[in-house]
């Protein structure tokens, strides 16, 4: 059986103030932080916010080949408001990016991980918050690739 294809993944974490953007190898086997972006409620020259726009450049200048979306379920599974909006999110980016795919994975409790695994590592308050997004996006993409790999183990 083969393996996912090759090719460079970007992972999202959709925050109300900021999104934290990861990337991966291009063997799919590793997520990196990559950088935080400020959240751009308004539309660019473009008709795209700034933050969106930023993320179809990375992804034209990674070649990345999936976006990774982070959709925070609440801990019942269900989909609350902030599910609804980071749906809408993905929406925009795909437009962006088209057509390279954008997924939507769970990602419950990414950002308490990556919360805990930084100051697990001596990283704390003010420090913490300006990481924080980026971890929590190499959270998602890590779990997403660590599944993709299973199902084609």
């Amino acid at each position: 059986m083969t393996g996912p294809a090759r090719g460079v993944r970007l992972g999202v974490d959709v925050g109300q103030v900021r999104v934290g953007v990861a990337v991966s190898d291009p063997d799919g086997i590793l997520a990196t932080p990559l950088v935080t972006l400020a959240r751009d409620l308004k539309t660019g020259i473009d008709g795209v916010p700034t933050d969106i726009s930023e993320i179809a450049r990375l992804v034209e200048l990674h070649e990345v080949v999936t976006v990774v979306v982070g959709l925070p379920v609440t801990l019942a599974g269900g989909n609350g408001p902030a599910a609804q909006h980071a749906t809408a999110y993905a929406q925009r980016v795909a437009a962006a990016v088209a057509p390279v795919p954008v997924d939507l994975v769970d990602e419950r409790m990414s950002t308490v991980v990556a919360s805990r695994r930084l100051a697990e590592r001596g990283v704390r308050g003010r420090r913490q918050r300006a990481v924080v997004d980026q971890a929590a996006a190499v959270e998602i993409l890590q779990s997403w690739l660590d599944r993709q790999r299973r199902r084609t183990g």
